[in-house]
């Protein structure tokens, strides 16, 4: 089970990583990575995806530094983790506190 806790102190570690792709993706939707380390500052794990391959994600809901609800997959490496995908949730997909899928 990944611990939300671990994955501010990777970010505190400078232990993020970001593939081409990911940022590739962020850039194309407006996201930063000030806002998913924000997201995961004060936000909370809302999923958890054990069996992930080569690593164990989780989803993390949060707000961005404009007070915008986002979603964020992070991997759980042991000593670092990696940012996999970032995205403004639907609404039409998600409940109202953007916490769980309809």
């Amino acid at each position: 089970m990944i611990e939300i806790e671990n994955l501010q102190k990777y970010f505190l570690e400078d232990k993020i990583f970001v593939t081409e792709h990911a940022a590739e993706r962020f850039h194309q939707r407006g996201i930063k990575i000030s806002d998913i380390r924000h997201a995961v500052n004060f936000g909370e794990i809302i999923e958890q995806y054990p069996e992930d391959y080569p690593y164990p994600s989780c989803l993390i809901c949060g707000k961005n530094n404009s007070d915008k609800i986002i979603h964020a997959v992070l991997s759980d490496e042991g000593t670092s983790s990696r940012i996999i995908t970032a995205y403004f949730p639907d609404s039409e997909k998600w409940s109202e506190d953007f916490k769980m899928r309809r």
